[in-house]
């Protein structure tokens, strides 16, 4: 079927799939669980360069900036986007200067923007319309920068007709846009490869990355994963025994799309609530899904490139696939970008920041090599809160 020709995805370990059985009690004097997972301290040292003591308190100091952020906007201070800046320090957009100094108060930094997210959005969604009505081939992505207050707009090649065109419209924003040149095109991380974690159709050659697990209202339990590989609603497998089947796509080739999917869980199976490390520690829980700021650091896994590390680059980027069958090329929105490093094969792989689920491995440059753990690359994940917003679902939990 066209769905395994165009996505071969690769497995990811966002926690083995096992049989159902009941939960066993924690024991009275078991030691408390740390803060943070020791490979994600170790990881995120590596990246930034410093003691693992310093990842901690950078890990510390982001929860808290958020948490004052969060209650800044519960006591309804009006904001207009937020961002960590290579120092780890939140600043926060606003539109006025009584807002700015309850910002400053809270012992955040303050900003006015001359546009700010809302403004930025606008410029998108309004990209996104010119895309709508024609595929702008040769233009990767566009996404609201909050760092810069500009919407970056990122052409591999300028020389297509489609991306001429969808330039001509983005300068009709003035100076709200900057165009970036980037050699490298994006595609889903598809791959033809053995031993896969998650085969669809139980094929050897075709695979995908197992995402996270929730349910509905009713209790049925559901696979969230990239929409691309649940096309054609497959059946899915692990190690040769089908425990789910797709459901639902907000994927579709060559159309504007949303990378959003589900799968069935078959009855008897389900996903655990730990995302696996593929040898680089203890799997990771899950606690719960609240969205990262952009700046915060991230971890991914994925079968093809396992256990990676980076920070939150972006979010509501549109972006262009180039179909490396000779398929049409297709537009999909509202994802998040990333300076995790991923390759083909890795789609639908778990990203989750401390121990808070973010999302699942969407795309990447073509040809992109990722030699560890903190191998600085770019990659695009659909975020998970806004897909279990979209069907409905509510996070499994450790």
């Amino acid at each position: 079927m066209a769905h395994v020709r165009h996505y071969l995805l690769a497995a990811a370990a966002a926690g083995a799939l096992v049989a159902t059985t009941g939960a066993t009690g924690a024991h009275a004097d078991a030691t408390p669980a740390p803060r943070y997972e020791p490979q994600m301290i170790e990881a995120l040292a590596d990246t930034l360069g410093v003691s693992e003591t310093a990842a901690v308190r950078r890990l510390d100091e982001q929860a808290a900036q958020q948490r004052r952020l969060d209650r800044l906007e519960r006591d309804g201070v009006k904001t207009d986007g937020a961002f960590f800046d290579a120092k780890g320090e939140l600043t926060v957009n606003v539109g006025a200067a009584r807002a700015a100094a309850q910002v400053k108060a809270a012992g955040l930094t303050a900003r006015i923007p001359s546009r700010g997210e809302a403004e930025l959005t606008r410029v998108t969604s309004a990209l996104d319309e010119a895309a709508a009505e024609r595929v702008p081939s040769g233009v990767t992505s566009w996404e609201a920068d909050l760092a810069s207050d500009q919407v970056k707009v990122t052409v591999a090649d300028s020389g297509t007709p489609a991306a001429r065109a969808f330039l001509k419209e983005a300068r009709r924003h003035g100076d709200a846009v900057r165009v970036v040149k980037s050699g490298k095109e994006l595609e889903p991380k598809a791959a033809v490869a053995p031993g896969s974690r998650m085969n669809i159709n139980n094929q050897p050659g075709s695979w995908c990355s197992v995402g996270f697990g929730a349910r509905n209202a009713s209790g049925r339990q559901y696979l969230v994963t990239a929409g691309h590989c649940v096309v054609g609603n497959p059946g899915l497998y692990f190690n040769g025994s089908k425990f789910a089947a797709g459901s639902t796509t907000r994927f579709a080739l060559g159309r504007n799309s949303v990378d959003m999917g589900l799968a069935t869980i078959e009855s008897g199976s389900s996903i655990t609530t730990a995302v696996g490390t593929w040898g680089n520690g203890a799997s990771v829980p899950v606690r719960g899904s609240q969205r990262a700021a952009v700046g915060a650091a991230l971890c991914k896994s994925g079968s093809t490139t396992g256990w990676t590390c980076g920070r939150v680059g972006a979010y509501n980027v549109t972006v262009t696939y180039t179909d490396r069958n000779g398929g049409p090329d297709t537009v999909v929105t509202g994802l998040g970008r990333s300076t995790v490093c991923v390759e083909g094969g890795d789609s639908g792989g778990a990203y989750i920041a401390g121990n808070q689920a973010q999302g699942m491995t969407s795309g990447g440059p073509t040809n992109q090599s990722c030699g560890g753990v903190n191998d600085e690359g770019s990659s695009y994940f659909q975020p998970l809160d806004d897909t279990l917003r979209y069907y409905g679902l509510t996070l499994n939990t450790n």
